[in-house]
C-alpha cells in the first residue's frame, strides 16, 4: 500500500529504516527475508511483495548497524533530523512565501558546526521578516534538541517595568528545562541559574528584536551557559549588537527582502485566497507590489485590507498611499529612527530628504559641514538597517525607510511646507521663493527649471537659518545686484546656480564649510579680499579663475580645481597643515611649489601640459597618490614620501629622472608609460603589484626585487631597450605584455 501510494503521489517520497536488517537482504530478499518468503509461498501475493520491498529498498534512508555505532537514541535523533528537513514549514503563519532558500541560509550555517555552540544573527529592517525568518527556522529544527525556547519581543519586555530582563531569563529557563515552578528574582540570579541549570541540555535559543548589548548579556552571556551543540538565534536591527556580542561575521545573515513575483503571490494570497491576482487586477496588484517594494509588512497589511475590496478601493488606497505612509509600517519602521541619538537622527532625516543617492565621501562632507560626525553617524544607520552602501560607494535607503523620514520632517505641519525643517519637493519651494513667504527651513534642495528667476533668489533673504542649499538645473543667469545668500548657510552646492559667476556682495560666507560649483570666475567680485575662515571643503570645477590665493581659505582641507583651462599661478603665503587633497587636473600652471603643504594626501596634477617643475614638502610622510601627467616635467624628486601607495606618471613623456625613496614598502602600483627613463631600481618595493613601462624605449635597466609575490601586472611593451629580466617568484601574475619584445632575455618561474 505505501508503495503504491508513493506510485500515485509523486510528491510524497519513502524514507525506509533498516533495523537489524541489510538493506541488500531487502532488495534481494535474500538471508532471514529469503528464508521467510521460502515459508510462505502464496503465489499471487509473494509477487506483489516482493516487488514493494525492492521498491522502497531503493530509497534513501538509515540503517541503525552502519549509523551511529548502533546506539539506537541518537539513530532516531538523526532519523527526526532527515525526516523535519524533508518537510514543508509548520509556522503560525500559513502565508509563508520564498522562505525555503532563506530557511536554508541560516540551518546551514547552524550545521556547519554541530557539536559546537553556534550563535547566528538575522540582521533586516522593520518589517522585513526577521522574526518570521527566525520562527521557521526554530519549527523546522526544534525537535533536534532536549529544550528549546522562543523569546518575543526582547526590545519591548526588557524595557518593561513589570517584567524586564528577568522574566526573559525565567521564561527561557523553565521552556527549556520544562519546570513551571522556576522563578527568578533579579537579572544577576537569572544568570547564575542559566549558567548553573543550562549547561547539561543540548538547547536551541531564539531571541527575538534585541537592540542591546546588556539585553544578550543576560540571555546569552558566556558561552559556557550552554551544552555543546546548542544554537542560539538572534534578530535585531542592529548589527553592531551582535558584533559586540562577538558573533562571528559569517554568521549573520541579511535578511532578503521579497522579489516582485513573491510580492505579489503573498498579494494574491491575502487579498483573493490564491496563489495569484483575480483577472483584470494583475496592473493594480503590481503597482501594490511595488510600493511595498519588497516589505513582507506592507504586502501582508495591505493584501488584508485589500481583500475582497473592488477596484475602486484599490486606485483610492494607492492614491492615498502616495500622500501618507502606511501607518502599520510606518510604526514598525519609526522604533528604528527612534532608538537613535539626537546627532544620528538629524544625519537620518538628511540622507532621507537630501542625500539619497549620493557618493557616500560627497555625503560626508556635506553632513561634516553641518557640524554633525558623518562618518560615526552613517556607520550606525548602516548597522541599524536604516542606510545600504550601493556597491559604487553611493548612500542607498529602503524606499519606506526614505517615506518615513520625510514624512517624520512634515508631519506635524502637512500643509504648511514653510514650517519644514527640510525642503525638497520642487513645487512647494517655488510657491515660497517666488511669492517671498520666508521658511523656518535649514535645509532646500530644489531642481529649478523655468520659474522666474529673480524672486527666487530674492525669496532667499527671509530664510535666516537656511544652513544647507543645493540648486540644479537652474541654466538661466541672473544680475549679479539681485544674487543674494544668506550668511547662515554652511554648505552650497550647484550644478548652475544660476551661472554664480562670483559669490554675491553682501554674502560675508563666515560660517560657510563646503562651497561646490561649477564655473566661477573669481570668488569675490573685483578682487575683493574676504577670508572664508570655516572653509573646509572648496570644488569649483570648469573655473575661470587665472590665479587662486590659499590666504583667502587658510582651513581647506579639500581643493578641487579639475579642469580649470585658465589657471597660471597658485598662491600660497602661508603654511596649509590642513590641506589633504588637491586637484589640478588640466590647470595651465608651469611649477607648483607644495613645500609648505606638509599633510598632502592625495595630489591630482593629470593634464597639467604645461606643467615644468613640481616641488614637493620636504617631508611627506602622508602622501599616498600621486598623479602628474606633463610632457615638460624631466624629473621628480619623491625621495621623502616613503608611504606612497599609487604613483603614476603616465604621459611624462620628458621624464629623464625619478628619485625615489630608499624603501617604498606600501607602493603597489607604478605607471610610468612613456618615459626616457634609462634605468630602474625596485629592489626595495617589495609589495608592488601593477608595474607599467609601457613604450618606455630608452629603459635599459630594471631591477626589481628577486621575491615580488604580489606582483600581478607587468606592462614592457613597445618595446624598451632592456635586454634581460629575472622577475624570481611571482606567484600571483595576472597580466605580462612583452609584444615587439623581441630580444629580451626572460627568466621567470612562472607556469604557463
Amino acid at each position: 500500500m505505501i508503495t503504491e501510494c508513493q506510485k500515485r503521489q509523486t510528491e510524497q517520497t519513502l524514507y525506509p529504516i533498516f533495523y537489524d536488517v541489510e538493506p541488500t537482504e531487502v532488495r534481494k530478499q535474500s538471508g532471514a527475508f529469503g528464508e521467510a518468503f521460502a515459508k510462505c509461498r502464496k503465489e499471487e501475493s509473494e509477487g506483489k511483495w516482493r516487488k514493494a520491498l525492492q521498491d522502497a529498498a531503493s530509497f534513501s534512508g538509515r540503517d541503525l548497524r552502519t549509523t551511529a555505532d548502533g546506539h539506537e537514541v541518537e539513530f532516531i535523533k538523526l532519523v527526526v533530523k532527515d525526516i523535519s528537513s524533508k518537510l514543508p514549514v509548520v509556522s503560525a503563519d500559513g502565508n509563508l512565501i520564498g522562505m525555503r532558500t532563506r530557511i536554508n541560509g541560516v540551518v546551514s550555517s547552524l550545521n556547519a558546526f554541530p557539536y559546537e555552540l553556534s550563535m547566528i544573527g538575522i540582521v533586516g529592517m522593520g518589517g522585513g521578516g526577521k522574526t518570521t525568518l527566525a520562527r521557521a527556522v526554530f519549527d523546522q529544527i526544534r525537535n533536534e534538541f532536549e529544550g528549546s525556547s522562543f523569546v518575543e519581543n526582547v526590545r519591548e519586555r526588557s524595557n518593561s517595568l513589570q517584567l524586564g530582563l528577568k522574566s526573559l531569563q525565567q521564561q527561557v529557563l523553565i521552556d527549556v528545562l520544562k519546570k513551571q515552578d522556576i522563578v527568578v528574582h533579579g537579572v544577576l540570579e537569572g544568570k547564575m541559574e542559566m549558567k548553573k541549570k543550562m549547561g547539561g541540555i543540548k538547547a536551541l535559543v531564539v531571541l527575538d528584536d534585541v537592540d542591546d548589548i546588556e539585553q544578550l548579556k543576560a540571555l546569552a552571556g558566556e558561552p559556557n551557559w550552554f551544552k555543546p551543540g546548542s544554537k542560539i538565534i538572534i534578530t535585531t536591527r542592529d548589527k553592531q549588537v551582535l558584533v559586540a556580542h562577538k558573533v562571528a561575521n559569517s554568521n549573520i545573515h541579511d535578511v532578503n527582502l521579497l522579489t516582485d513575483d513573491e510580492a505579489i503571490c503573498l498579494l494574491s494570497r491575502r487579498a483573493f485566497g490564491k496563489e495569484s491576482p483575480y483577472p483584470g487586477y494583475e496592473e493594480l496588484s503590481r503597482n501594490v507590489a511595488g510600493y511595498a517594494a519588497g516589505l513582507p509588512l506592507t504586502i501582508t497589511v495591505l493584501g488584508s485590507f485589500l481583500c475582497d475590496a473592488n477596484e475602486d478601493v484599490w486606485i483610492d488606497t494607492l492614491a492615498r498611499l502616495e500622500k501618507i505612509p502606511l501607518h502599520e509600517t510606518l510604526q514598525k519602521l519609526e522604533l528604528s529612527y527612534m532608538g537613535l541619538d539626537t546627532d544620528c537622527k538629524e544625519i537620518f532625516l538628511d540622507v532621507a530628504c537630501l542625500l539619497k543617492r549620493w557618493m557616500k565621501e560627497e555625503a560626508i562632507i556635506a553632513l561634516e559641514s553641518r557640524g554633525f560626525h558623518a562618518i560615526h553617524g552613517l556607520t550606525v544607520l548602516q548597522n541599524r538597517s536604516l542606510v545600504t552602501i550601493s556597491k559604487d560607494g553611493r548612500l542607498m535607503m529602503h524606499d519606506h525607510i526614505e517615506e518615513m523620514g520625510r514624512y517624520i520632517v512634515r508631519r506635524s505641519n502637512l500643509n504648511e511646507p514653510a514650517r519644514h525643517s527640510r525642503l525638497w519637493i520642487t513645487d512647494e519651494i517655488e510657491d515660497i521663493l517666488v511669492n517671498d513667504l520666508g521658511t523656518e527651513a535649514t535645509c532646500i534642495k530644489m531642481q529649478v527649471g523655468k520659474v522666474n528667476k529673480i524672486p527666487i533668489t530674492k525669496g532667499l533673504r527671509k530664510m535666516e537659518k537656511l544652513r544647507f542649499l543645493y540648486v540644479s538645473n537652474c541654466p538661466s543667469e541672473v544680475d549679479e545686484d539681485e544674487q543674494y545668500l544668506p550668511d547662515s548657510l554652511q554648505y552650497l552646492k550647484s550644478d548652475f546656480f544660476p551661472h554664480l559667476r562670483v559669490l554675491p556682495k553682501a554674502f560675508q560666507g563666515s560660517n560657510l564649510v563646503a562651497l561646490e560649483t561649477n564655473l566661477m570666475e573669481q570668488l569675490w567680485k573685483g578682487g575683493e579680499r574676504k577670508v572664508l575662515p570655516k572653509l573646509r571643503f572648496l570644488t569649483l570645477r570648469r573655473s575661470f579663475f587665472t590665479t587662486f590665493d590659499l590666504g583667502l581659505t587658510p582651513n581647506l582641507e579639500i581643493l578641487n580645481l579639475e579642469h580649470s583651462r585658465y589657471l597660471v599661478e597658485f598662491h600660497m603665503p602661508l603654511p596649509c597643515p590642513k590641506l589633504k587633497s588637491l586637484n589640478l587636473n588640466g590647470s595651465k600652471l608651469s611649477t607648483l611649489d607644495l613645500r609648505l603643504v606638509t599633510n598632502i594626501e592625495t595630489l591630482n596634477l593629470m593634464e597639467c601640459s604645461d606643467l615644468v617643475e613640481l616641488h614637493i614638502p620636504f617631508e611627506c610622510p602622508q602622501l599616498k597618490f600621486l598623479n602628474v601627467s606633463s610632457p615638460k616635467l624631466r624629473s621628480l624628486d619623491v625621495m621623502l614620501v616613503p608611504n606612497i601607495e599609487t604613483l603614476n606618471l603616465n604621459g611624462c613623456c620628458d621624464l629623464v629622472e625619478i628619485v625615489m625613496p630608499c624603501k617604498c614598502p606600501q607602493l603597489t602600483s607604478l605607471n610610468l608609460s612613456g618615459s626616457k627613463l634609462r634605468s630602474l631600481d625596485l629592489r626595495l618595493v617589495p609589495n608592488i603589484e601593477t608595474l607599467n613601462l609601457h613604450g618606455c624605449k630608452d629603459l635599459v635597466e630594471l631591477h626589481i626585487n628577486r621575491e615580488c609575490p604580489h606582483l600581478k601586472s607587468l606592462d614592457l611593451s613597445c618595446p624598451p631597450s632592456l635586454r634581460s629580466l629575472n622577475l624570481g617568484p611571482t606567484s600571483d601574475f595576472e597580466i605580462l605584455k612583452l609584444e615587439e619584445c623581441d630580444y629580451l632575455n626572460f627568466t621567470s618561474p612562472l607556469e604557463t
